[in-house]
């Protein structure tokens, strides 16, 4: 009979005591398991705001972590505009009366035939919000162009994106559809400053996004110059006093460029003269940010800092938590086979005599002890990603972080059953040790 098996018998003669042993290492490794999967998923879904298309936001002077929640993430609330004079400073000659480029148009050549290098600079509006008492929804005022050259978005079947021309027209994220059982052909009513705020204008929907797994999936999308429509939404813009037929002729009246401001520009620099696309944005950045008007971010760098200022230290501490569990846990693995060595000094005696050696004594208490914990591992392995299947819809719906049971953590579910063979090797030791000095003679003596 193999060490293993004979280990295994050990653990059936002391079946209960056994069962919640490795309920224990269960529960720990559940809840490292959970911890540290759904602390990958919340990583990576940060991290992957900086693959929205965009390396580089323009936005009013303030906070630079202020501006890329706003912005990229569309959270929080935005503090102040810039002038769109400021935004056609990115624009081509062929956006300009004088026909003179802007003065930033040479860091994102939109007229680059290349679509490679080809740069963008995408306007967006904040301020509205879409949805209920559970869950509100940013409402972005933006361009097509948001959709079809910066994003390259995709939309579920019967949708597209709203046209230029079409100002009372929005495009919604899949969790925004979703949560507000919305449909291409429905209206979406922005309200002003947050839910229960102001009714505004309805906008009708073009097309539902495809899920993404990014911030996009949680906003509300409507034409930027319908967003410029709305009252108090551009300078010196009131709801005008209509007669009947009039209020189709406003919707297809743009507001003019003096009375426009935008919350961010979201920019995708060029290529220039071969160089990196970062290149230019590191020179690009610290020139805006020496004038007065606004500031310049990247994305990266500033999702580096947020990651690491407020999510990497949160990730630690319930990772330290969970790994104390599982610690907790190896313990109770000792002290539960500790426990049983004086009831088995007989059959160890037994062993020893029947010509078992110390050694293979001693590997039989940690073959056991390993038996435990990678039982239980596999049971919280399982338990864990359970939870995180239970948990994922509720916390798609109020984070708009996708979480799933078939979601992973790699690196670490990758050193699972090493770390927990080295933990049971570990806490097995003492037991084990025990077993090695036993006294065959007295063991024999002193039991019937």
């Amino acid at each position: 009979m193999s060490l293993w098996k004979i280990a295994w018998r050990s653990i059936q003669q002391r079946s209960l005591a056994s069962s919640l042993t490795a309920v224990s290492m269960g529960l720990g490794v559940m809840m490292v398991v959970a911890v540290l999967v759904a602390g990958s998923v919340v990583h990576n879904s940060f991290a992957t705001g900086n693959q929205l298309g965009f390396n580089v936001v323009v936005g009013a002077k303030g906070g630079r972590l202020d501006l890329l929640i706003n912005s990229v993430y569309y959270l929080s609330r935005p503090i102040e505009n810039i002038p769109w004079s400021y935004y056609k400073e990115f624009l081509p000659a062929s956006a300009h009366k004088d026909r003179k480029p802007g003065k930033y148009a040479g860091y994102v050549l939109e007229d680059d035939p290349d679509p490679n290098t080809a740069g963008l600079a995408i306007p967006i509006c904040l301020g509205d919000f879409l949805g209920d008492e559970k869950a509100s929804f940013r409402v972005v005022g933006a361009p097509p162009e948001m959709f079809t050259k910066l994003l390259n978005s995709k939309f579920q079947p019967g949708g597209e994106v709203y046209k230029t021309g079409d100002f009372a027209t929005a495009v919604v994220g899949a969790e925004v559809a979703k949560h507000l059982h919305l449909k291409v052909g429905g209206d979406v009513v922005p309200m002003h400053g947050g839910v229960g705020g102001e009714k505004h204008m309805p906008f009708k929907i073009t097309g539902i996004l495809e899920r993404t797994g990014t911030p996009v999936d949680r906003a509300a999308f409507v034409n930027i110059e319908g967003f410029f429509l709305i009252p108090d939404h551009a300078k010196g813009h009131v709801e005008p006093v209509l007669k009947p037929g009039e209020k189709e002729q406003m919707l297809t009246t743009p507001v003019p460029e003096e009375q426009r401001e935008c919350t961010a520009i979201l920019l995708r620099t060029a290529s220039v003269d071969g160089a990196p696309r970062s290149l230019t944005a590191l020179t690009l950045v610290p020139t805006i940010n020496k004038e007065n008007v606004a500031q310049a971010i990247q994305p990266v760098q500033e999702i580096s800092v947020l990651l690491n200022t407020f999510v990497r230290p949160v990730e630690l501490i319930t990772e330290v938590l969970a790994l104390l569990v599982v610690l907790v846990a190896g313990i109770g693995i000792l002290v539960s086979i500790y426990n049983s060595m004086s009831e088995r000094r007989h059959e160890i005696a037994v062993m020893r005599a029947l010509g078992a050696r110390r050694n293979t004594v001693m590997t039989v208490v940690l073959f056991e002890s390993i038996l435990l914990a990678l039982g239980g591992g596999l049971m919280g392995w399982l338990a864990g990603h359970f939870l995180i299947g239970v948990a994922g819809p509720y916390i798609t719906d109020y984070t708009g972080v996708q979480v799933g049971f078939l979601q992973f953590s790699p690196t670490f579910e990758l050193i699972l059953i090493p770390a927990l063979i080295a933990l049971a090797s570990l806490v097995g030791f003492l037991p084990a040790l025990s077993a090695y000095r036993t006294d065959v003679g007295k063991a024999l003596t002193a039991t019937p």
